[in-house]
C-alpha cells in the first residue's frame, strides 16, 4: 500500500484532530475527482510499520483518529494499519468512493465516509449528496454534521 501524503487534519472527521494517509491506486476514477492524481498505483511512498508507528506515537495525545483516504483495494494491509491504530488508542475511520466495503474492514473502523464524488449531489454538506458519514458502531448517519448550519 503506498501513501501519495500524509497530513493532521481536523475537518474530515468532526470532532477530532486526525492523521490522513492519502492512499494511492484508486481503481474507482470518480467523475470530477478532485486528486487524479491518486489514480496511479505506487505513487508515493511504501507504508512501513516502522514509519506508521513513528507517525502514530509522534502525534499521541494530540491526535485522536487516524483516516485513510483509500486504501480498500488493499484490504489485508488496510486492516493491519487500522487494527494497529486502535491498539495505540486511536479512533479510526475510512473515506471510500464506494457504498459498501468488507467487513473484515468495517470491523475495525470507527466512522467510515462512503459514496462516489458526484459533482451534482455535492460532498457531505449538501442536502443532496449521495454520500454518508456513518458511526459504524451505531450505523447513525453524521453529515449533519458538516453542515454549516
Amino acid at each position: 500500500m503506498y501513501c501519495y501524503d500524509f497530513h493532521v487534519v481536523m475537518q474530515e472527521v468532526p470532532g477530532e484532530i486526525s492523521l490522513c494517509f492519502t492512499i494511492s491506486g484508486c481503481p474507482l476514477r470518480c467523475d470530477g475527482c478532485h486528486s487524479p492524481f491518486l489514480w496511479k498505483e505506487g505513487s508515493g511512498s511504501k507504508i512501513s510499520e516502522k514509519a506508521y508507528g513513528d507517525i502514530l506515537h509522534r502525534y499521541f495525545g494530540f491526535a485522536t483518529c487516524v483516516v485513510f483516504m483509500g486504501g480498500e483495494w488493499h484490504p489485508e494491509e488496510l486492516v493491519f494499519y487500522l487494527k494497529f491504530a486502535k491498539e495505540q488508542g486511536y479512533k479510526t475511520c475510512l473515506y471510500t468512493g464506494l457504498d459498501k466495503v468488507n467487513q473484515k474492514i468495517l470491523d475495525h473502523l470507527t466512522y467510515i465516509k462512503t459514496g462516489a464524488w458526484m459533482a451534482e449531489l455535492g460532498g457531505l454538506s449538501s442536502k443532496t449528496t449521495n454520500q454518508k458519514f456513518i458511526e459504524v458502531k451505531t450505523n447513525r448517519v453524521l453529515n449533519h454534521l458538516f453542515s454549516p448550519h
